[in-house]
């Protein structure tokens, strides 16, 4: 089974005061390339990226985060079986969290998987493709998933602000 990587790096960034992608999508892609995933891509949209990586443009991406994965989703071949769904603002996504879901997801009967943090629904998600037509504007949070729990991993992280940088990021970009 074929498994892409479709990290979301498509917003504008407004409560970080401009564009969070160009801090934290190394790091991430760095963790990504680290797990099992067969192939990575990048939504871009608000911001231009400069990544060795695969990146395709949402030109729609201001009408929500479901309007760019599914952009995302169409523009990857057939073979992809499914999909893992990670944000280019998690700079701590361990490469185990994504590894453990997409097993999961092969292991398991489900279309929707997601890492969960102390009960709670978090990042990386697996979409088998039978769901990635049904994905609304708000994106696939409204899909339910199956609960992976990878408390033990530690959570991805969600970079909003500025100040919620992680201070390795920031003493990089103070160099």
């Amino acid at each position: 089974m074929v498994i892409a990587a479709v990290i979301l790096a498509a917003g504008a960034g407004s409560r970080f005061g401009g564009a969070k992608q160009e801090l934290l999508l190394p790091e991430v892609l760095r963790r990504v390339r680290e797990s099992c995933v067969d192939e990575i891509l990048v939504v871009s949209g608000a911001h231009p990226l400069e990544t060795d990586a695969r990146v395709v443009n949402c030109p729609d991406w201001a009408l929500g985060p479901g309007v760019s994965l599914r952009f995302g989703l169409e523009t990857l071949a057939a073979k992809v079986d499914a999909a893992v769904v990670v944000l280019a603002d998690g700079p701590d996504l361990s490469p185990a969290a994504v590894d453990r879901v997409v097993a999961a997801w092969r292991e398991g009967s489900g279309e929707v998987f997601a890492a969960s943090y102390d009960g709670v629904r978090g990042h990386p998600v697996v979409l088998a493709r039978s769901v990635w037509d049904r994905i609304p504007a708000e994106g696939a949070r409204a899909l339910p998933p199956v609960l992976v729990p990878c408390d033990d991993l530690g959570s991805p992280g969600d970079v909003d602000l500025a100040d919620e940088l992680p201070g390795r990021l920031r003493e990089e970009t103070a160099e």
